[in-house]
C-alpha cells in the first residue's frame, strides 16, 4: 500500500526483456536505497514492484508480462526518470490517498494548460471502460502521483487535474508532453463500490399494470 506522495525521482539504469515475456529493470534508488532491502515493495511510476537485488543504490526488479501489458514500464528507455515511493508503514501519515500500486490502465496527455504557478493537465483513457471509476473531486493516481480529479467527461473517457508547483517540481509529470502515456490507478474505494453494485441482481420494481389500475392510473 502507498500514499501517492512521491519520495524521490530515480533513474532507470536499464531494462532487459526476458525469455518469458517479462523484463528486468535496474533502477538507481538514490537516497531511498539506505533503508531498502530485498523483498521490499516499491512503487515505480505507480507500479508496485518487489525489490529483488540491491547493490549500493542500484536496485533490480522483475516485471511480469501482465505488468508490461497494463503499464508504461516496457516503453521506458535507459536514463528515464521514474517516480519512486516506498510502501506505507502503519505509523506513516497518509497525506495522499490509498494507492495499491496496481495500475488499472494507461491514458495519454491530450492538453496542457499553463496557469502561471499551476498547470491543468487533460488526459484521455486508453480503456474507456475505466471512465466510470473516475469521478469529479475523487482521487486518482497518475504515474504514482496522488491527484484530485478536477473534472471529467465519462462518455468521452477524459478527465483533468490541476497541478501545483510542488508536484511539478518533485515528480516526473512536468517532463511529459502531449500524447505521452501515463499509468492510471483509480480510487480503491470506487472500485469496490462499483463492483458491489454491478454484482447485485436487478430488482423488480413491483409495479404492474394491475397495480397501476388499483392505484387509479
Amino acid at each position: 500500500m502507498f500514499t501517492g506522495l512521491i519520495q524521490h525521482v530515480g533513474t532507470l539504469i536499464s531494462i532487459a526483456p526476458d525469455h518469458a515475456g517479462g523484463a528486468q529493470l535496474a533502477i538507481d534508488l538514490g537516497p531511498l536505497a539506505r533503508d531498502a532491502k530485498p523483498g521490499d515493495s516499491i512503487a515505480v511510476e505507480g507500479c508496485c514492484l518487489t525489490l529483488a537485488r540491491l547493490g549500493g543504490t542500484r536496485a533490480d526488479f522483475d516485471a511480469v508480462p501482465e505488468t508490461l501489458k497494463r503499464t508504461t514500464l516496457g516503453a521506458l528507455k535507459s536514463g528515464a526518470p521514474v517516480n519512486l515511493e516506498c510502501s506505507l508503514t502503519p505509523s506513516a501519515k497518509l497525506g495522499g490517498h490509498f494507492v495499491q500500486g496496481h495500475v488499472d490502465g494507461t491514458a495519454h496527455v491530450t492538453r496542457i494548460v499553463e496557469g502561471g504557478r499551476w498547470a491543468e493537465w487533460h488526459f484521455e483513457l486508453d480503456d474507456k471502460t475505466l471512465s466510470e471509476q473516475v469521478v469529479e473531486k475523487g482521487s486518482v493516481a497518475i504515474d504514482g502521483i496522488s491527484l484530485t480529479v478536477a473534472g471529467c467527461d465519462a462518455p468521452a473517457g477524459t478527465f483533468w487535474v490541476a497541478l501545483i508547483p510542488e508536484t511539478l517540481a518533485r515528480t516526473t509529470i512536468a517532463s511529459k508532453r502531449e500524447s505521452a502515456r501515463v499509468n492510471v490507478e483509480t480510487d480503491i474505494l470506487g472500485k469496490y463500490v462499483l463492483a458491489a453494485l454491478n454484482a447485485r441482481p436487478p430488482r423488480a420494481s413491483g409495479i404492474t399494470e394491475e397495480k397501476l389500475r388499483e392505484m387509479g392510473y
